[in-house]
Formats: C-alpha cells, sequence, structure tokens
C-alpha cells in the first residue's frame, strides 16, 4: 500500500502506519478500515493501537526522491490514505519521523488530507513558517456541515497549496470561501452499502470551481464498481490539478 496507485489524483501512496478513528459520516463505510482488518488485523477506533509500518515503508520516499532528482520529474505522493497525519492518537514521535522524511523529499509534492483540521496547528513542524512549497494540506468536506466547519479552520493555516476533498460527497455542496482553496477533488462512494451520489451535486461544485478560477477534478462515480462507473461528467474527464507546471526546488 505504499506503492503505485489508482486514485486518479495521486502517483502515489506512502503509509507510515496504519489505524485512524471515524469522526464523521463520511468515515461510515471505510475502505482503509476493512483493508486494515484484511490485510494486517490492525485495531480502529478510539483506544486501538495505531500499526507502524516497516523500515523498508519509511524507506520508499528516498528511492522516489532520488528518481525525481534523476529524471525532472515530481511526483505526487498521499501520505496516509490507511490513516489520518493529524490524528491525536497517533504517537507524536512517529509524526516527527514522517515530517523528517518530508522535508528531505522536496523533490515530491507531498498531498496530506485530514478530517482533523483543528489538529494541524499544533502539530506541524517547527520549521513550517508560511508552509513548505512541496506540501499540500487539505481537508475533507463531504457535506454542508462539514464544509462550513472545517474550511474556516484549514484556511487558519499557512500552506502552499490548500485543497479540499468532497469524498465521499453525500449532498449539496456550496463551498465557502472557495477563491482561498487551490484545488477541490469530488467523488461518489464506492464499495458495500455505498451512498448514491446526484450527479447535479457534482455539477455544481464543478461550476463553483470554474466561477471561482479554483481547479476541479472528478475522482470517480462510485457504486460498488467505480472503474465500470468511470469519472466522466458531461462528457469531459475533469482532472485539474493546482500548479501544473512546477519546477524542481535545485
Amino acid at each position: 500500500m505504499s506503492e503505485l496507485t489508482n486514485i486518479s489524483w495521486t502517483d502515489r501512496t506512502w503509509n507510515p502506519w496504519w489505524g485512524c478513528t471515524k469522526v464523521s459520516e463520511a468515515c461510515r463505510n471505510c475502505y482503509a478500515e476493512n483493508a486494515a482488518w484484511r490485510y494486517k488485523s490492525v485495531g480502529w477506533g478510539a483506544g486501538s493501537l495505531r500499526a507502524l509500518s516497516t523500515p523498508k515503508v519509511w524507506d520508499s520516499p528516498f528511492v522516489w526522491n532520488e528518481y525525481a532528482i534523476r529524471n525532472g520529474t515530481r511526483k505526487r505522493v498521499f501520505c496516509l490514505s490507511m490513516g489520518d497525519f493529524f490524528d491525536a492518537e497517533v504517537p507524536a514521535e512517529w509524526r516527527e519521523q514522517a515530517w523528517n522524511v518530508i522535508r528531505v523529499c522536496n523533490a515530491l509534492e507531498w498531498q496530506i488530507l485530514t478530517k482533523r483540521p483543528e489538529n494541524i496547528l499544533s502539530m506541524l513542524p517547527s520549521d513550517w513558517g508560511l508552509g513548505w512549497d512541496h506540501v499540500w494540506l487539505g481537508c475533507t468536506a463531504e457535506n454542508q456541515a462539514c464544509a462550513d466547519e472545517r474550511i474556516p479552520i484549514l484556511l487558519d493555516v499557512p500552506a502552499a497549496i490548500r485543497f479540499l476533498s468532497c469524498e465521499p460527497l453525500l449532498g449539496p455542496l456550496s463551498i465557502p470561501r472557495l477563491s482561498e482553496l487551490d484545488w477541490i477533488i469530488v467523488g461518489g462512494e464506492s464499495g458495500p452499502g455505498f451512498r448514491t451520489m446526484d450527479p447535479d451535486w457534482v455539477r455544481s461544485v464543478r461550476d463553483q470551481c470554474r466561477d471561482s478560477n479554483v481547479a476541479f477534478h472528478f475522482k470517480q462515480w462510485g457504486t460498488t464498481r467505480p472503474k465500470l462507473a468511470g469519472r466522466v461528467l458531461d462528457g469531459v474527464t475533469w482532472d485539474s490539478f493546482p500548479r501544473e507546471a512546477c519546477a524542481l526546488p535545485f
């Protein structure tokens, strides 16, 4: 789970640890919880021990970083698809070690997505300043209540790129302070028990992004077989990213 990925908005996933606790409606059918039981027998929920990954996993970003330097191409890395980077139940020393890896591997674009933006400021490294240029910070907003609560908190955090993941999108959404964000991802829920996403909800977010000149990325329709359902909206694959052309930092 630390190599190539089928997630359309990133190139690789990196999971220095596994485990989390559900905090909102987006977590109800958590794919990571199911995968944790299936692959690693990791406990899930409050009080459950998080599982530290192997040294091989921890070393992977250095390999990817060297490759990026040699080839002059940046790769996007989603940090923690099997947990939450800002989970307070993760030992602080693990997060500090992860920050050390991310700091050094600055030829990669790091995407850190959380459902706990209220914890970000207290868990940033001491040399964060106005943000590291190669690190994107995002939060999940699956419905209007989460958008209204989480987006202002995220926008109070200094960062080079701030983004929103509306996946699974569970209702119509009017995104507050949209012009202050850099990127919006929308996707439907997948797997057993998935909740249906209305196409008009997706169109509304797309149109809001267009009107505010914010990058819009449509990940998937969802359903039990998302690959078959595809990711085409109104005949278009919406694949925008912030900073499409980004020079290497050397």
